[in-house]
């Protein structure tokens, strides 16, 4: 399956390293000085979902082979990365230039990340006052420029080989924008979202604007982190932003407390809940370390200015917005439909079981519009074509594939045999998320 990759972006000291270190398990360089990341840094974040043992109550059988699961709160892997800060200018060559607008190729989504709080300004040096709305805007224009530099640099080659191939808009636009890693269906969703139709050797320089302004929507997503939520000013700030700017794209956050937060729960000195306002200290009921006094003033700070407002860190609350805009559906591939486990009947499994190795192994993501046969194919691979059908909780059938084809093969006469059945067309929903394949006799010869 696809791995999905979401990307940190936006000014130097804005917090992007921060942010990852209190996502994932990254261990970011920070520093309050611009360009403090050179190389892009790596990491996996984990986003909490429902994990679907807490409806069936077997938490105690639920057993992840990555990630982890607490009490029906599943934690599934993403991978995220964040970017040297750009500046503007960065598609002319200003700062650390287009070295770092490449590092955004792969990404499926961007999380810019916004100073709130005004102390440091566009090249991302210490100052007061300075007005965040200003990098909401020109990073978005930094990002438009590269990508319209170097479509429009090309583009009287562009227009006569269009001309000369006779192909759509959307297929000669495809092969431009594939070094972005989009496909001729994201391109053909991006000309539908700027209402562009074929006619592209008439486009003029506006028309072309126009059209990777629909590309950026399309192809790299973007939701905004408005970070040091706790500092002076922020709040002033966070209300014209939030006049401005579209409310369900932005989440208020602090890195630094969430970060300091888990820090404190690795430390054994709070058991920290995380996308939560709340914690447990040391008391009898449990084993946690008391906190020295120049801790418990920093926490109480933490408390007051970030978990009694807000509510909780809006690290969590990031990550699943961008799980929502990517439309992402979790999936569970299971082996055994009715025991939910992906091992061989037996004894002495996890939490008493019959399983060897524990129930709901497996979540994958998956993009809302998924085929059954589009997971299927990733799971099984070669295997696909001894695949029977699917089912999902209940045993009900999602999909009949082998044995359908067959039949229709060799019984083409048979009229009930020419309507629709469910197969490999069906889409993974919520409703049909945990799944079982069942192959057919000659899998297991072959």
């Amino acid at each position: 399956m696809k791995d999905f990759l979401v990307a940190c972006v936006g000014k130097p000291s804005a917090g992007k390293s921060s942010f990852l270190n209190a996502v994932s398990d990254a261990a970011a360089k920070v520093g309050n000085f611009p360009f403090t990341t050179i190389k892009p840094n790596h990491g996996v974040a984990y986003v909490h979902i429902d994990c679907p043992c807490k409806r069936f109550g077997k938490q105690a059988q639920c057993a992840p082979k990555h990630g982890k699961c607490v009490d029906g709160t599943r934690m599934v892997p993403l991978r995220i990365m964040d970017v040297a800060g750009l500046v503007p200018g960065a598609s002319t060559g200003e700062g650390l230039g287009n070295q770092f607008l490449d590092d955004l190729r792969t990404a499926d989504l961007l999380i810019h990340v916004v100073d709130a709080s005004g102390t440091t300004d566009a090249a991302g040096k210490v100052t007061i006052g300075y007005d965040p709305i200003n990098d909401i805007d020109w990073l978005r224009e930094e990002i438009h420029s590269w990508i319209f530099m170097n479509l429009w640099k090309k583009w009287p080659n562009i227009v006569r080989r269009h001309t000369a191939t006779a192909q759509s808009a959307a297929e000669t636009l495809a092969l431009q924008f594939s070094g972005y890693g989009a496909n001729l269906s994201c391109v053909q969703k991006s000309l539908d979202r700027c209402g562009m139709k074929d006619g592209l050797d008439t486009w003029d320089e506006d028309a072309v604007r126009k059209v990777v302004d629909g590309f950026l929507d399309e192809r790299f997503p973007t939701i905004i982190a408005l970070n040091k939520i706790d500092l002076p000013d922020s709040d002033k700030n966070v209300d014209k932003i939030f006049r401005k700017y579209d409310p369900s794209k932005i989440i208020l956050t602090s890195a630094l407390a969430e970060v300091f937060l888990r820090k404190l729960h690795s430390q054994g000195f709070i058991n920290y809940h995380e996308g939560t306002e709340f914690f447990d200290l040391a008391d009898e009921s449990n084993s946690l370390k008391p906190i020295p006094a120049a801790t418990q003033s920093r926490l109480e700070k933490v408390q007051d200015l970030v978990l009694f407002r807000y509510g909780n860190t809006g690290v969590q609350a990031t990550l699943k917005l961008a799980m929502d805009t990517l439309q992402l559906i979790p999936a569970f591939p299971v082996r055994n439909i009715n025991s939910f486990g992906d091992g061989v009947a037996g004894s002495g499994g996890v939490g008493g079981t019959k399983e060897k190795s524990g129930v709901f192994r497996d979540c994958v993501l998956v993009k809302k519009g998924t085929k059954v046969g589009d997971l299927m194919a990733d799971l099984l691979g070669e295997s696909k074509k001894f695949c029977l059908y699917a089912e999902t909780v209940g045993g009900v059938r999602v999909g009949i594939f082998f044995l359908f084809a067959f039949c229709v093969k060799s019984y083409p006469f048979l009229p009930f045999l020419r309507t629709n059945q469910p197969g490999e067309d069906d889409e993974i929903t919520l409703n049909n998320s945990i799944m079982s394949f069942k192959l057919s006799g000659d899998a297991v010869r072959e």
